[in-house]
């Protein structure tokens, strides 16, 4: 069975594990290339866009893809929006990975608001310290409050983008446990936690860290993000295909396009 996954998330590298070396599966993993540096994953893989719905249709149909499973961050509404018109063009069953959400917790002292922009306007006035955790993509919204000295954590860098005058990287891959996060937050004297609620273990350490410090978050909520059939972990998505391997199997037969 031929698999599409579209990657780049702790999700989907469990998964490419359980599938790497079974002989029942024949997985390609799709990165975006935001990252400089990719953790190569242990199946094959390709690094680059589609060109929106039709062209990944396009490529579901050429390579004969007889399953494909949305594993990308609960923010990539616009692949994940993508994915769901192109596996009904293309008639290729789509099964979508979704982590859930983290949840509020006694002691947590929460500011939830929509977007970065509105992570920004947030932060309020006064100068404080902020700790950025929210990716280089989401960087330049934070340009448009200068008054405040930035902490951003990320993989790489941003580079030909507006960002605030006051603003230190710490360049770092997860995951982060509670503990590491809850010293890295004492040294940084951080003042406010800016985070999406990309949910999962990976990154949780700084919302347990923050919830023991006492220091507020300011959560950017997630997007509505279009899904196929909702899976919620890669065990899930392993057994799903193999309930498409067993009805294939039990047909006998292939269609024209192989699924």
């Amino acid at each position: 069975m031929r698999l599409l996954i579209l990657g780049g998330t702790a999700d989907a590298s469990a998964l490419a594990k359980l599938l790497a070396g079974d002989v029942r599966f024949e997985p390609t993993l799709s990165l975006a290339g935001r990252t400089v540096s990719p953790v190569t994953p242990p199946i094959p893989f390709r690094i680059g866009g589609f060109g929106g719905a039709e062209g990944l249709a396009t490529y579901l149909r050429d390579e004969r893809v007889d399953a494909m499973i949305d594993a990308t961050h609960p923010f990539a509404a616009r692949i994940s929006a993508n994915a769901v018109k192109a596996a009904e063009a293309a008639r290729v069953p789509l099964a979508s990975l979704v982590r859930p959400a983290w949840a509020l917790s006694e002691g947590d002292r929460w500011i939830s608001v929509p977007s970065p922009e509105a992570a920004a306007a947030a932060l309020g006035d006064t100068p404080r310290t902020v700790f950025l955790t929210v990716g280089r993509l989401e960087l330049p919204a934070f340009a448009a409050a200068p008054q405040h000295r930035y902490v951003a954590r990320v993989i790489d860098r941003p580079e030909g983008v507006p960002l605030p005058p006051d603003l230190a990287f710490i360049e770092a891959r997860g995951p982060y446990d509670a503990e590491a996060e809850l010293r890295l937050m004492r040294r940084g004297g951080f003042d406010v936690i800016v985070s999406k609620n990309s949910g999962g273990a990976a990154t949780c350490g700084k919302i347990e860290a923050a919830r023991a410090l006492g220091l507020p978050v300011v959560m950017i909520e997630r997007p509505d993000k279009p899904a196929g059939h909702v899976l919620g972990s890669a065990t899930e998505a392993v057994a799903w295909l193999e309930t498409l391997l067993a009805a294939r199997d039990h047909s006998g037969a292939r269609s024209d396009r192989g699924v």
